[in-house]
């Protein structure tokens, strides 16, 4: 009797199961990586917005919106002809502000309102003219005569109103530890440009308390950061023997960096002509207490600020000669946010397996 061909149903075996559970492992790493890598080149790219930016105009220029072209900062007479006033959003020391229309679309019309801080009010704009960049609020006209400035509008505003935002439903969706850190990147990537800007080093002197802070930046709709109030910018030359002293009153509290307060005691009154000037450095002081806002109390903050904690610590150094540079914050910010990222990615990776 003729057998049957008799076939036997090959078994993988433990190490074979173990080669393809590595291999695959290993695919899914490098995958991942990639993507990491795809996704952190690209988001430096837009975080850095940086001043070299080849979308944005030539000195004198402007463009927002959907529109490619640029055109010409608006003069005395074009603001006086095409801008409508719409109402009053805010007012200070310095300014009264106006929601406006130009052309259909909102802008910002600053005006002056103290003729004796008219110096203030210039040397804003001298800085607004000359700072213009992706980490600047952007200028679409001026006159001098007439102390007005007209900038573009964002809807959200300043970001004394983050926390407020972020609870909106439309907004809900980016009050995660990793879109706060991203914001507290981008305060910090300002102070740094502030801070090696083409006009030399620059120190942001209305940050007294962190609501003053707040008020000098606008929220974008595509939640970025903009510097909005440069009336408050003097220059630290150190090759002269230039250092700054921010406004002729006494300051005090905490926030401000301790080379700011009054180092002779209560018993001897406060004189301006006394006080000794300072760098730079205040501004990294106040860097920790400023991302402790932007961090805020959301799932993965308290994680975000272990990994800050020695980088803060230094920030608070008594002697400001000791604490780092607006550049050295910032990287080890981008350091920190890679880590998390591929921290957070590592768990799904284990689970698809």
């Amino acid at each position: 009797m003729e057998k049957k061909p008799h076939f036997v149903r090959r078994e993988f075996l433990p190490r074979e199961v173990s080669s393809i559970s590595l291999a695959l492992l290993l695919a899914v790493v490098l995958l991942l990586n990639a993507l990491l890598y795809l996704y952190l080149n690209k988001f430096y790219s837009s975080l850095g917005r940086v001043e070299t930016d080849p979308g944005l105009c030539p000195f004198g220029h402007f463009k927002f919106g959907a529109v490619k072209n640029c055109s010409p900062w608006l003069s005395c007479e074009a603001i006086n002809r095409e801008v409508r006033k719409l109402k009053c959003v805010g007012e200070g020391a310095v300014k009264k502000v106006f929601l406006s229309e130009w052309k259909e679309k909102k802008v910002v019309l600053s005006q002056l309102t103290n003729s004796e801080l008219k110096e203030d009010f210039l040397h804003g704009l001298k800085m607004l003219k000359a700072l213009q960049s992706k980490h600047v609020v952007r200028l679409l006209g001026y006159c001098e005569q007439q102390f007005t400035i007209l900038t573009e509008y964002h809807p959200l505003g300043s970001l004394r109103g983050l926390n407020e935002t972020l609870h909106i439903p439309k907004y809900k969706g980016m009050n995660t530890w990793h879109r706060r850190l991203m914001l507290a990147i981008d305060y910090v990537s300002i102070i740094r440009y502030l801070h090696s800007s083409p006009l030399g080093t620059l120190v942001m002197c209305d940050s007294n308390d962190l609501d003053k802070v707040l008020s000098q930046y606008l929220l974008t709709s595509d939640f970025h950061i903009l510097v909005n109030d440069l009336d408050a910018l003097p220059l630290v030359n150190r090759s002269a023997g230039r250092l700054v002293k921010c406004g002729h009153r006494e300051l005090q509290g905490e926030f401000v960096a301790p080379e700011q307060r009054w180092p002779y005691g209560e018993d001897v009154p406060f004189q301006d002509d006394l006080m000794p000037p300072y760098d730079e450095k205040t501004d990294i002081w106040k860097i920790p207490d400023v991302s402790n806002y932007f961090l805020g109390h959301v799932e993965g903050s308290d994680i975000v600020r272990l990994h800050l904690f020695d980088i803060h610590a230094a920030c608070k150094k008594k002697d400001p000669a000791e604490r780092p540079s607006a550049q050295e914050v910032l990287d080890t910010y981008r350091k920190v946010l890679t880590l998390l990222i591929r921290e957070a990615a590592m768990p799904s990776t284990r689970e698809m397996l």
